[in-house]
C-alpha cells in the first residue's frame, strides 16, 4: 500500500530522495520548496530550486511559500491529507501545526550521527572536526532543532582527503535509500524510533552544534597546525572555499592532506605545493585561481611555477 506524502526540500542534496520516493510508488501530494531566487549579475531573473525543477519534471504539484507560519498556509498543508511529510534540507521552519498535520508526522533526513552535529552545516563541521565517520539518519521531527528520535542510520567513513562535496553526494544517496526503507516500515507498522538520549548513552556521542559556515572562516591561517588547516580546506570545498594568496592574488584551496615537514608557516617546502604550517605541513592537492576552474595541483603547476620558498598568504 503506497503512502500519501508531502515532500519538503530545496537543494540538489534533496533531489535523490524525492526521485526515489516517487519511483517507489508513493503518491506525492505536493512538493514544498523555497521560492525561486534572484540570479545573474543584476538579479533580474529568478531560478527555481533543484527540487522544484525535479518535481516539475515528475509532474508533481509545487508550492513555494516564503513562510509556513500563517494560518492559511497551515490549513492548505493540512488539507493535503498526507500520511507523512518527508523533509530533506528544506530550509524553512516547520511550525507545530505543520509537524502534526500528517497522520504519521514529519520525518527528516539529517546528514550526521545525531546527537552529534545538530544544525545547519553537519557535513562541513564533521570534516573540520576530524570525525572518522558521519552518517545519514531518518528522524522524527519535533519543535526543537534536530532533537527528534531516530529510526534509521547509515554510517559513512570520512577519508583524510574527502571534501564536503564528496561527502554531500554520498549522504544524499544514502538519504534516498534510507527514506524509501523508512516509508516501507511506516506502511506495515514496523518502523521503530530511539531517543537521542538513548543513542548518546549507548554510543557516547555528545551534542554538538554545526553552526552555519561564515565566509570569514575561509581565510587560511598558516600558523595553525597542519591537520587543522587540511581539514578546514576539505570541509569548505567547494563552498565557501578556503583561500590564501599567491603573489597578491587570491587562490582557493579545494583539497589537502596533512604531512610532516617544518618551516616558516605559509612557506612552500618543495616545488609541488607542500606548505609549512604551525606544526607539520599541508600538501595542497587541488586549487582554483580567481575566475578559473578547479585544477589538480600538478595541472596548476604546469602553468604557474611555485618553487620552494614561495610565501603564501599575507
Amino acid at each position: 500500500m503506497a503512502l500519501r506524502l508531502v515532500f519538503m526540500g530545496t537543494p540538489d542534496f534533496s533531489v535523490p530522495t524525492l526521485r526515489a520516493l516517487a519511483g517507489a510508488g508513493h503518491a506525492i501530494a505536493a512538493v514544498y520548496t523555497q521560492p525561486p531566487r534572484p540570479a545573474g549579475r543584476r538579479g533580474l531573473e529568478t531560478v527555481p530550486s533543484p527540487v522544484e525543477r525535479e518535481a516539475r519534471r515528475l509532474g508533481l504539484e509545487v508550492r513555494c511559500p516564503a513562510s509556513l507560519k500563517g494560518a492559511d498556509e497551515q490549513a492548505a498543508f493540512a488539507a493535503l491529507g498526507a500520511d507523512a511529510a518527508v523533509v530533506v534540507a528544506y530550509g524553512l521552519l516547520l511550525p507545530r501545526p505543520v509537524l502534526e498535520a500528517p497522520r504519521f508526522g514529519a520525518l527528516n533526513g539529517h546528514g550526521s550521527l545525531l546527537p552529534r552535529w545538530r544544525g545547519a552545516a553537519p557535513i562541513q563541521r564533521a570534516i573540520e572536526a576530524g570525525d572518522a565517520t558521519t552518517g545519514m539518519m531518518v528522524m522524527g521531527m519535533e519543535a526543537g532543532l534536530d532533537t527528534g528520535p531516530v529510526a534509521l542510520t547509515r554510517e559513512i567513513p570520512i577519508g583524510p582527503a574527502d571534501t564536503a562535496r564528496e561527502l554531500h553526494d554520498r549522504l544524499s544517496e544514502a538519504s534516498a535509500e534510507l527514506m524509501v526503507e523508512a516509508m516501507a516500515g511506516l506502511e506495515v507498522g514496523t518502523l521503530r524510533f530511539e531517543t537521542q538520549e538513548a543513542i548518546a548513552a549507548r554510543t557516547g556521542r555528545t551534542v554538538a552544534y554545526a553552526a552555519k559556515i561564515d565566509k570569514g572562516e575561509a581565510a587560511v591561517d598558516w600558523s595553525r597546525p597542519a591537520a587543522e588547516i587540511a581539514r578546514r580546506i576539505n570541509a569548505f570545498s567547494p563552498f565557501p572555499g578556503a583561500w590564501t594568496t599567491l603573489r597578491g592574488e587570491r587562490l582557493k584551496l579545494l583539497r589537502a592532506v596533512a604531512e610532516t615537514g617544518t618551516g616558516e608557516p605559509g612557506t612552500t617546502l618543495d616545488d609541488a605545493l607542500a606548505v609549512a604550517a604551525g606544526g607539520g605541513s599541508v600538501r595542497i592537492l587541488e586549487v582554483q585561481k580567481a575566475g578559473g576552474k578547479p585544477a589538480g595541483a600538478s595541472d596548476f603547476l604546469r602553468g604557474t611555477a611555485v618553487p620552494a620558498g614561495t610565501r603564501l598568504g599575507a
